[in-house]
């Protein structure tokens, strides 16, 4: 009788949960236990309130949940019983010391591994899920082969590709499965034991199997290309909006080439979420540790690019206000950092609403998914801290008028505003009655759209005076030009 493959994994968070949930669905012969040392989070996943929200995660963990997928704070208990541990802890910048700003903190993986080391019975294949800067696997192997009482571990590079608001479908059907390992007899038989898992549901020309480096490398690699192509044209944008050019026009024109293609060509506010900005800077201090100053200041430079959109933003607003917002009212319609999640990390709103307060504004904001406490936590947090736990994070502050209100539908928050800013592509800002909220605001009424989801000739035809992000210029923004 072949003993049951028992998978435990370390963090319960957004990349945790899911993959876990879609094993547990896809292979009912194994048992797979999250664990998570948070009382809180993993009470979440035990009740009917997820802690995160993804289309379609609901009705697979309520399928799977109690039957072979557990969510568990005895965290030394499953990961000695477990065959595969999969390790998805956070990874956040470093905030001080070497490489502050840009390396990653390997604090919260190294316990990990200190902890796998103490508690292991039997032999165990570690696997690395969580974005982890080139080289990690070796400082994770070193801590348990230095720690091993005679077990046997190999440690396997297993990145995830998952987009937030899609993780589901991106899990049922993947572009393609990473699998990274030592190019040893152990590592090819650890490989195999992990692609047998995919193998469940993943086409096999689908499962990619590569050395240790070239596995973790793609993950940022990947995710550094796709923001490179957001800053490109972003980029694009600013110039559009110079010479009256349309940068959809121009996105879709240049998207016809097969050889670029036409996904993450859309000019938005600026790219969020929890990845590129923080891998893009692992990878620049890889390059720069492996001496190589040029191609970590390319890289800098979609870094660059983004900051410098969210600010030429909140330019562009204060300058068509007459140059100050102080003390107006300011709808701020979706905080997330994309449409179908609540993940607010490096969401491009905190940077935009921290210059439209930095000049007094009184901001009003609405989002389907987030809540008001985490809302004031991000505004309040300095750069990095999002990634940190919550107890090292500033209670929300409170002040008498709060300058940041925020409210459960989107007609309250444009209500006597001055001006509504569209930071996220909800569905729901489409279907928007805009003649209601063009009646209810002060005039002139202004619409500065960072996702260029309205339909620009309809509100115009209203009255309200609209920026959308590298489209030809109202005249009168045209009159007030950003500084």
């Amino acid at each position: 009788k072949i003993k049951m493959v028992k998978i435990c994994c370390i963090g319960a968070g957004y990349v945790g949960g899911p993959t876990m949930a879609i094993i547990a669905l896809k292979c009912p012969a194994i048992e797979v236990v999250v664990v998570d040392i948070s009382v809180s989070r993993i009470s979440a996943w035990n009740s009917d309130q997820l802690p995160i929200y993804e289309p379609g995660l609901d009705e697979v963990v309520k399928q799977c949940r109690g039957k072979n997928l557990f969510f568990s704070t005895d965290v030394d208990k499953h990961v000695s019983e477990a065959d595969i541990v999969f390790v998805s802890v956070n990874t956040p910048t470093k905030t001080r010391g070497l490489g502050a700003g840009k390396a990653a903190d390997l604090t919260y993986w190294e316990s990990a591994a200190r902890m796998i080391a103490d508690v292991s019975k039997s032999d165990k294949i570690v696997v690395e899920k969580s974005t982890v800067p080139v080289k990690t696997a070796e400082a994770i192997e070193k801590i348990l082969t230095h720690n091993s009482k005679g077990i046997n571990y190999q440690i396997l590079s297993n990145p995830e590709f998952l987009a937030e608001g899609t993780a589901i479908q991106d899990l049922l059907k993947p572009d393609r499965v990473l699998i990274g390992g030592r190019e040893t007899p152990a590592g090819f038989k650890a490989v195999q034991a992990l692609k047998d898992v995919y193998a469940n549901w993943v086409p096999e020309d689908r499962i990619l199997t590569t050395n240790l480096w070239s596995a973790e490398l793609s993950k940022l690699a990947a995710n550094a290309f796709l923001a490179q192509r957001i800053s490109s044209v972003n980029a694009m944008s600013a110039l559009c909006e110079a010479t009256g050019a349309d940068v959809s026009q121009v996105a879709f024109a240049v998207g016809k080439d097969s050889r670029i293609g036409p996904k993450f060509l859309n000019a938005s506010v600026g790219f969020g979420g929890s990845c590129f900005q923080k891998d893009i800077l692992n990878l620049v201090y890889i390059c720069e540790c492996n001496g190589l100053p040029e191609v970590a200041e390319y890289w800098k430079q979609v870094i660059k690019i983004n900051d410098y959109q969210k600010s030429r933003f909140v330019n562009r607003v204060v300058a068509s206000m007459f140059n100050t917002v102080a003390n107006k009212k300011i709808a701020i319609l979706g905080f997330a950092f994309k449409k179908d999640t609540g993940d607010t990390r490096e969401t491009p709103a905190i940077d935009v609403c921290q210059g439209l307060l930095g000049d007094k504004a009184q901001l009003s904001i609405y989002d389907p998914q987030v809540t008001e406490d985490q809302i004031q936590r991000d505004l309040s947090m300095k750069k990095f801290d999002w990634d940190h736990p919550l107890h090292l994070q500033p209670m929300s502050p409170t002040g008498s008028k709060k300058p940041v209100q925020v409210v459960w539908d989107a007609y309250e928050a444009t209500k006597e505003a001055h001006a509504v800013c569209i930071l996220t592509e909800w569905d729901e800002f489409k279907k928007l009655d805009f003649q209601k909220i063009y009646d209810n605001m002060q005039k002139p009424a202004f619409i500065f759209d960072g996702r260029n989801i309205v339909d620009v000739k309809k509100v115009r035809e209203i009255g309200f005076i609209v920026y959308s992000i590298g489209k030809p210029l109202d005249a009168w923004l045209k009159d007030m030009p950003a500084v």
